[in-house]
């Protein structure tokens, strides 16, 4: 595949604030559990018991820790939305290695994994990108048996369905479809269940529409609205193929347009179709624009440019630090799923693939996960993420209850104040509601040529 084409492919990802100025990323508030880890006990143990280690008198622990593993660097690279220096600093403060994180937006990223695996050790995988990476000799699978969080991993990751037993709709990369492997060698995706992952499930989310309620002047409900002649001129649709098409076949199915076999995975025939619609409606004037960044699509929206658009919850945040109401509001007809998650590159191993698995435990193990819950994500592992979390935090972010007291970001600065309630509700209400995921589409390459007539007709 050329990897020119990855637009087709890409998923949304927010611009984080600067982690600037922080010393220590886990706000007073934050709980820690107090149980010793395995990998305090390694780094105690490689630091000042190394050869009762390597003697086996610590049962249970390999050998190989006993070597110096403060010279290992791991070289973690993703979106900035995950790849977070903060989050780094903090491995590196637990684990007795370290972490570099390196933060490359989408386009390029999907470039390094493909031509420049050698330089990365871990790689923060999109569940969409698994479909250009697997089969490519660039990611080895993970035994099933190393996965110390496995058991506290959503089920709608490990199994397809819902927490209720519900199993979840197979629209778009739906990604219990590509997180297992059928061997060590990770270069096929199993059909079901198998020993092996091409990568751990880690950050995940279900996206709908911002709207300027105080703008719109009347009820938003369903994702026929963007397309509302009432909206005319002050709607906007994000920059990417896979993204913004899959948002405009969710309104055309929801006003009867188009009925499709899968909006996630469209025929030729379904993409023609849509950017036909799509192409009327644009030469009415009814988009005002197609954003392609974080900050234009919360200038759009603030400014009252546009009323409703395309749009990533901490975007919405953002819009409402500023005094202005914005709502991510919740649609009749379901979100548009997606997730991360973490994968080990081909060349890693002996000591430095023992250390990722280690790396791969405490990311795993929650203060990643409460990190990113207070930026507006959901991590996979939520009940791991919550011993990280203030109780006023969980109930906020993951039980959709009002917020007890102010709620910050990441980095102490005020995201809501008490009160206020999350938009959409607790977690299993956007989760469990998902009507597709992000993709990449059969038809990806002609997809990608008829969305750039979109843009230029």
């Amino acid at each position: 595949m050329n990897p020119g084409l990855v637009f087709a492919a890409l998923h949304h990802e927010p611009l984080l604030e600067a982690a600037a100025a922080m010393t220590d990323p886990i706000s007073p508030s934050t709980k820690k559990p107090k149980s010793l880890s395995r990998r305090g006990l390694l780094k105690s143990a490689a630091a000042t018991a190394g050869v009762a280690a390597g003697s086996g008198a610590i049962s249970g622990f390999p050998t190989i820790w006993a070597q110096n593993i403060k010279d290992i660097v791991l070289f973690h690279a993703g979106p900035p939305v995950t790849a977070i220096p903060a989050i780094a600093e903090q491995a590196n403060k637990d684990l007795g290695f370290k972490i570099q994180m390196q933060a490359t937006e989408q386009g390029d990223l999907l470039n390094r994994f493909l031509s420049q695996s050698a330089s990365i050790d871990v790689a923060d995988v999109s569940i969409t990108y698994l479909k250009y990476l697997v089969g490519r000799n660039v990611l080895q699978a993970i035994p099933l048996n190393k996965i110390v969080h496995w058991d506290k991993t959503i089920p709608l990751f490990t199994k397809g369905e819902y927490n209720d037993g519900r199993k979840a709709p197979l629209q778009g990369t739906m990604p219990y479809t590509v997180v297992y492997a059928t061997g060590a060698d990770g270069q096929k995706f199993s059909n079901g269940p198998s020993e092996w992952v091409t990568g751990v499930p880690t950050v995940t989310n279900a996206d709908t529409l911002g709207i300027r309620p105080d703008l719109v002047g009347r009820p938003i409900t369903s994702w026929a609205d963007i397309l509302s002649p009432d909206f005319k001129g002050k709607a906007a649709l994000q920059d990417q193929p896979t993204v913004g098409i899959i948002d405009v076949a969710m309104a055309l199915e929801a006003r009867g347009d188009i009925k499709y076999v899968n909006k996630g995975n469209m025929t030729k025939e379904e993409i023609d179709k849509t950017i036909k619609v799509m192409m009327d409606i644009k030469k009415s004037g009814h988009f005002r624009s197609f954003w392609t960044t974080f900050d234009q699509s919360v200038n759009l929206m603030a400014s009252g440019e546009v009323v409703i658009q395309s749009m990533w919850s901490p975007a919405v945040a953002a819009v409402r630090s500023r005094g202005i109401q914005c709502t991510y509001q919740g649609m009749k007809e379901g979100y548009r799923g997606w997730g991360y998650t973490l994968g080990v590159m081909n060349h890693v191993k002996g000591l430095k693939l023992d250390c990722f698995y280690e790396y791969l435990t405490w990311y795993t193990g929650g203060f990643e996960g409460a990190f990113i819950a207070r930026q507006g994500y959901y991590s996979a592992q939520p009940e791991n993420a919550r011993k990280f979390m203030t109780e006023a935090e969980w109930d906020y972010w993951y039980g959709g209850k009002p917020a007890a007291t102010d709620m910050l970001n990441p980095y102490g600065k005020l995201m809501e104040k008490a009160g206020a309630v999350r938009d959409g509700g607790g977690f299993w209400d956007r989760l469990g509601n998902v009507g597709v995921w992000n993709a990449v589409m059969d038809e990806d390459r002609y997809l990608t040529r008829k969305w750039n007539e979109f843009l230029t007709s």
